[in-house]
């Protein structure tokens, strides 16, 4: 129901998303890119085609305030687990 080119952004709850019918639109072009901070399953998987989507901005679901320390420390172990997985 989105208008052609719009710009999608979620930091609410992933359930509410249709995660495949977000990624048809993205491919196709009628959702011109998204903001992402929020999945129906957390962490998204390594397989989620959303992580190779060039109109596709993943964040590390701190869309809410921060300590810069605690954040840091959990965005490092974020990568590691990605890193780990991606070596599967």
């Amino acid at each position: 129901m989105l208008k052609p080119g719009t710009a999608f952004v979620n930091v609410s709850r992933g359930s509410i998303v249709d995660e495949q019918a977000l990624i048809a639109a993205l491919q196709s072009g009628h959702i011109a890119e998204a903001t992402l901070d929020v999945f129906a399953t957390e962490p998204l998987p390594a397989s989620s085609p959303l992580w190779d989507m060039d109109n596709v901005l993943i964040t590390p679901h701190l869309a809410s305030i921060a300590l810069p320390a605690s954040a840091a420390v959990q965005i490092g172990d974020n990568v590691r687990r990605l890193r780990a997985a991606s070596r599967c």
